[in-house]
């Protein structure tokens, strides 16, 4: 099965564009180097949203991009997108799955090593673990979890089924993002830290960059063939 690259998780929102055209963000950041784009729109309709859907996955096309409807498993199918993100307090991740099939991508917000425990991850494609860091994107009222918080989430999580796929998600920028890595996250998810620069595209390269540096430097080590052997 194709694994979703998390790497860079751009979500793009209506509501926090800081002036940017959607579409135009959407192209921006992926040419900076994101390797995921969600819409999260909380504010239109599914007619108004399934255009939104259509209209960014038209222009990440030539990316190679995968689209991400938020919540709204009626707009992915209605636009054709890649997959779908759910919450705890969204569509169930079962019947996320029964309505979408087996090709499209599924991710679960999760926040706590319970919901971690709980988590179909047999029906599931990748997690967002958060919010790490405290934001003003999403007023979710709840505290970040921090570092410690994200690695037990991950811990949980390898412990059930080795490295399943995470991003952590959150008050992450290309300051913060290393951490990030280091406790275990395949990637990060971010707004902010995209939209509200005035050159999205450089803030993604500037992301990307960090979070390749971080992965590389975090890599499990491999020994030298023969560093052990005989004629070592």
């Amino acid at each position: 099965m194709e694994q979703l690259d998390l790497r860079l998780y751009a979500i793009v929102d209506p509501e926090n564009t800081a002036g940017h055209d959607l579409v135009g963000l959407a192209q921006a950041v992926a040419a900076g180097g994101a390797t995921v784009v969600q819409l999260r729109d909380k504010v239109n309709g599914a007619a108004h949203m399934i255009e939104e859907a259509r209209a960014l996955k038209a222009a990440l096309a030539p990316f190679n991009v995968p689209l991400i409807i938020n919540d709204r498993v009626d707009v992915a199918l209605g636009a054709g997108a890649d997959g779908v993100h759910v919450g705890q307090e969204d569509m169930a991740v079962e019947d996320a799955r029964r309505a979408l099939g087996p090709g499209p991508f599924i991710g679960l917000s999760i926040r706590t090593a319970e919901q971690a425990a709980a988590a179909p991850l047999a029906l599931l494609d990748y997690v967002g673990i958060g919010g790490v860091y405290s934001t003003t994107s999403k007023a979710s009222g709840k505290p970040p979890i921090g570092l410690d918080g994200l690695r037990q989430v991950i811990q949980v999580l390898r412990s059930r089924i080795g490295n399943f796929p995470s991003c952590g998600i959150a008050g992450i920028t290309a300051a913060n993002a290393e951490p990030v890595i280091a406790a275990g996250a395949d990637g990060v998810a971010v707004i902010s830290a995209l939209a509200r620069r005035s050159d999205p595209q450089a803030a993604a390269r500037e992301l990307r960059t960090a979070v390749d540096a971080a992965l590389k430097a975090h890599a499990p080590k491999v020994p030298a063939v023969g560093a052990h052997g005989a004629g070592a």
